[in-house]
């Protein structure tokens, strides 16, 4: 036999812990479906034990032992319950972790005793002071021993028989089972709230309403066109692959018209391999080197323009036009009518979008006639 601690211990509201892990002092789950109510044990890891005095030193000892000890019954009140360490450090902790002693344990499943003295006087005394002698006594003792449910050895005090009592009206801990499916609800509700968040947030971005599919699934790139004119992006949506196709071309060329850009034989090339559908020639085959060539051309003739938000009265409307023909020539047509449209509107400039669907409305009937 070890004894690991002994001396007096500091006790408030009639309680301190055995833990090995961050433990959450709940009488009620410590004690949920067991018979006994001074060592609770309900919970993984963790020891709740029940004092006579509220608050005061009590007399305390912890004892190690290599087997099981032969019950003392000079001890007044006597239960045992069963005790396995989750983590690597395991100490004797007063109320709300004012004081904690090391409790030499290693990982492996414990039977606990825990015997106590003076209990209806240390209630009856309630407090004491530092210099007052001692009320309750108590002992822990530890012994290897596989886990089997708790139990009152002796009861001879009131306020043991009241806690015995208590405990005893606890429901039971959940089952492994139900703790796995509590969990697993949890998860879902958590998913739940995650995806109702978002759907707010893509909501607001929509401007309050969901658009059709077809347009939720191009995300940001319709977003800006949705929220200009929501009928035109939804009747080109709608339209079939050819006619949405078609759109692609005709808004990149209206981009390049309104930038000044269709009377340079270099853009003019690149818009008649569009019409085409075929690879773009230089300097069009890439981003980079259509935007060097636009501003190395002293004859490109430059234009400013507001932003479609009205923040900046100057940018480039060559800027603004030269990614519409990128956007035209994407994989789906879809894709590329909206995005050669978003670029349009955009090179038309502030105060402009509705002169640029009215156009656009009046270029291809059939999207007028599909009301949203």
């Amino acid at each position: 036999m070890r004894t690991l601690t002994t001396g007096p211990v500091g006790v408030h509201y009639g309680q301190l812990y055995v833990q090995s892990h961050e433990f959450v002092s709940d009488l009620g789950a410590s004690y949920g479906g067991q018979q006994n109510g001074l060592c609770g044990a309900a919970v993984p890891g963790a020891l709740f034990l029940i004092t006579g005095l509220h608050t005061g030193d009590v007399g305390f000892s912890v004892e190690l032992h290599d087997s099981e000890p032969p019950l003392d019954d000079a001890w007044e009140e006597i239960v045992e319950a069963s005790f396995t360490p989750v983590g690597a450090t395991t100490a004797l902790v007063g109320w709300a972790g004012e004081w904690q002693e090391p409790l030499d344990l290693a990982e492996i499943d414990y039977r606990v005793r825990y015997c106590g003295t003076g209990m209806d006087a240390g209630h009856e005394t309630d407090t004491t002071l530092d210099d007052e002698p001692l009320v309750d006594h108590y002992l822990l003792q530890f012994w290897p021993a596989p886990p089997q449910p708790d139990r009152v050895i002796k009861v001879t005090s009131g306020t043991a028989a009241y806690w015995h009592d208590s405990a005893r009206q606890q429901p039971p801990p959940p089952t492994a089972e139900e703790r796995a499916e509590a969990e697993r609800q949890a998860e879902l509700e958590q998913e739940r709230r995650q995806a109702e968040a978002r759907l707010e947030v893509e909501t607001r971005e929509w401007g309050g309403t969901l658009p059709s599919e077809a347009l939720r699934a191009l995300g940001w790139e319709a977003i800006p066109v949705a929220l200009t004119d929501r009928a035109a992006a939804e009747a080109i949506a709608r339209a079939d692959a050819g006619t949405q196709r078609a759109v692609a071309r005709w808004a990149a060329r209206r981009a390049y018209e309104e930038a000044r850009l269709t009377g340079h034989d270099w853009v003019a090339a690149a818009l008649a391999a569009m019409d085409r559908g075929e690879e773009l020639p230089e300097p069009f085959d890439t981003t980079s080197k259509a935007f060097d060539r636009a501003w190395g051309d002293q004859s490109v003739t430059k234009t400013l323009i507001t932003t479609r938000n009205g923040r900046y009265d100057n940018f480039s409307q060559q800027a603004m036009a030269i990614p519409a023909i990128f956007e035209a020539c994407a994989d789906e047509p879809l894709t590329a009518a909206i995005g050669a449209v978003r670029v349009a509107v955009d090179t038309f400039g502030f105060g402009r979008e509705q002169e640029f669907f009215a156009e656009l409305r009046r270029t291809f009937p059939a999207l007028a006639d599909q009301a949203y």
